[in-house]
């Protein structure tokens, strides 16, 4: 049987990150997604089961204390978390498994999987990646303030990371991560 194996795509919001991940996974159908818990309200475009597993704050601390989750964040007033069973059942059965987490949770994944292949995407500029954050209109001018803020720190850790790719141009950041991943000197 093939070898399963964990990729973690971590950055600052609003840097691209699902962007990528979606087109990744339009070529490449053969990665796992992983899909998170949250303890966030769905937005209007989001399904259950398919964008996040929706759960009160309530079941989501009672899956931390049980060790269901790999993995978890709180961020922006909300938790995420990846689930165990769920990662490691895939990776037994010889899936690539890919995750979309913050900066938080791709620690955690290095200390319980230190063979993951950890990228981080890096904005072209903190000015691009508010405009970034800015045209999505989702934001209060606080929680744009607090998303820059916390994209900074974020920024500063890129360095703790395999791999970091600017996400300048979209395709061009797409073929560094196919790369990075196909590659068989990074396998």
């Amino acid at each position: 049987m093939k070898t399963g194996r964990l990729i973690v795509l971590t950055g600052p919001s609003g840097v691209g990150k699902g962007t990528l991940l979606r087109s990744l996974l339009k070529r490449h159908p053969e990665l796992y997604f992983s899909i998170s818990a949250t303890t966030r309200a769905p937005r209007p475009d989001e399904i259950e089961g398919k964008h996040y597993y929706f759960v009160s704050r309530n079941q989501f601390e009672q899956m931390v204390e049980a060790g269901e989750l790999l993995e978890w964040a709180e961020f922006a007033g909300n938790c995420y978390g990846t689930l165990r069973r769920q990662v490691e059942e895939q990776i037994q059965q010889g899936q690539w498994v890919i995750l979309e987490i913050e900066l938080e949770g791709a620690r955690q994944i290095r200390q319980n999987f230190p063979s993951a292949l950890q990228i981080f995407i890096l904005p072209p500029s903190v000015s691009e990646l508010e405009n970034r954050i800015r045209g999505r209109g989702q934001d209060s001018e606080v929680a744009i303030a607090r998303r820059l803020n916390h994209a900074q720190a974020e920024i500063a850790a890129a360095s703790e990371f395999d791999i970091q790719i600017i996400n300048d141009d979209l395709e061009k950041a797409l073929n560094r991560i196919e790369a990075a991943i196909f590659t068989p000197a990074s396998c």
